[in-house]
């Protein structure tokens, strides 16, 4: 398959700017250097491009010292750091950087938010452009494959999902190969390195949990029950999990009924290819009893991909009453909600719930199905 354009790689080049930093984050593996190399391609001036695990970089860029970043930063006037994580203080150490070197740009990767989040945050304000990075999504592939070839490739998207290398593989069982791997070392690799972290049984026990529940409330208190976890450290892991970009949390819509559950979460994975190799199940839809849930989990990633991408700022929640009442998702953007419900098949007819109607009078709904997905997505 061709190189795929990645949709966000002209907002990262509109927001180089002098003394600002760009602040790339996303999954291992997801194409981030990759990304990064592409656009260093076209970059007319001088550059330098360091490797935060490197000891050296390290080293230097942890020195807090002008005089030390003066030797090795040069002439160069955009500084690339992949991996900065692993840099310590990196966001103060960024900060003497822009602050000293008048007209230096700088971009910085980053596979775990909870580390890097926590350096640039406070040090960086108003100096830093923050994006996300994610697998490719149907978005991005719009440009490549025709709406024939888009319909025939959905199952695989549903079993094998969109890491770079799983999309570039034709071969089914060198797919599995791939994602066995990205789930075997590299998906707990930052969560592991991080200090508090001791049992990593257990953050795969809470995933393949999680990873029969999509769509569904889960009560933390049954999951630590069912993982041998006390409900704070249930609560750390599933922080530590989205902050690594493994999964997303959703909470309940409520603003006016009672019986709207608000206390309880859902999670998705941020790929339906690592969900189905944590469950080891690649099984065509045909023996699945889990479409529903791939589905669902396809198309809420895929929104998010979309919406972050276009930078349209919406709050997301799903609905619930206590009496079963439901819609998958809920976006509330420019004081308007908008509720969406998930059906793979196009047969089943489905009406907005009537408490949803009553309550929110403004609000509007629609069915997303295998016949409409893709103004949704794309």
């Amino acid at each position: 398959m061709q190189k795929i354009n990645r949709y966000i790689k002209n907002n990262v080049i509109k927001k180089l700017q002098p003394n600002k930093v760009v602040v790339l984050y996303g999954p291992r593996q997801v194409g981030k250097t990759t990304l990064v190399k592409d656009i260093l391609k076209n970059i007319k001036e001088k550059y330098l491009f360091l490797n935060g695990e490197n000891r050296s970089a390290q080293k230097w860029l942890s020195s807090q010292e002008i005089d030390v970043f003066e030797q090795y930063i040069g002439d160069n006037k955009l500084l690339v750091i992949d991996e900065a994580q692993k840099i310590k203080n990196i966001g103060l150490n960024l900060k003497l950087i822009v602050d000293h070197f008048e007209g230096i740009k700088v971009l910085a990767t980053g596979s775990s938010s909870f580390e890097l989040a926590n350096q640039v945050g406070e040090p960086l304000v108003g100096r830093k452009w923050q994006l996300t990075l994610y697998p490719i999504s149907q978005l991005e592939l719009k440009d490549y494959e025709s709406r024939d070839e888009t319909d025939n490739k959905l199952e695989s998207k549903l079993i094998y999902g969109s890491y770079p290398e799983a999309v570039k593989e034709n071969v089914f069982q060198k797919k599995q190969d791939i994602l066995n791997e990205i789930v075997d070392s590299y998906l707990y690799r930052d969560l592991l390195e991080f200090n508090e972290i001791k049992k990593s049984q257990k953050i795969i026990d809470i995933l393949k949990n999680l990873a029969f529940q999509i769509g569904q409330e889960v009560s933390l208190q049954e999951l630590g029950n069912a993982v041998s976890l006390n409900l704070r450290t249930v609560e750390k892991y599933l922080d530590l999990l989205e902050k690594t970009f493994v999964i997303k949390r959703v909470y309940g819509f409520s603003r006016n009924l009672r019986k709207e559950i608000s206390k309880m979460s859902r999670f998705y994975f941020f790929d339906n290819g690592v969900r189905n190799a944590i469950i080891q199940n690649f099984n065509i839809l045909d023996l699945r009893n889990d479409i529903g849930q791939l589905w669902e989990n396809y198309l809420f990633m895929e929104r998010l991909k979309r919406n972050s991408y276009k930078n349209i700022r919406s709050n997301i929640y799903f609905w619930r009453t206590y009496d079963q009442k439901e819609i998958d998702l809920v976006e509330e953007r420019e004081g308007k909600l908008f509720g969406y419900e998930f059906k793979y098949s196009e047969n089943k007819k489905v009406k907005p719930p009537r408490d949803w109607l009553e309550t929110y009078k403004e609000a509007e709904f629609e069915a997303i199905n295998k016949s409409n997905y893709l103004d949704f997505i794309v």
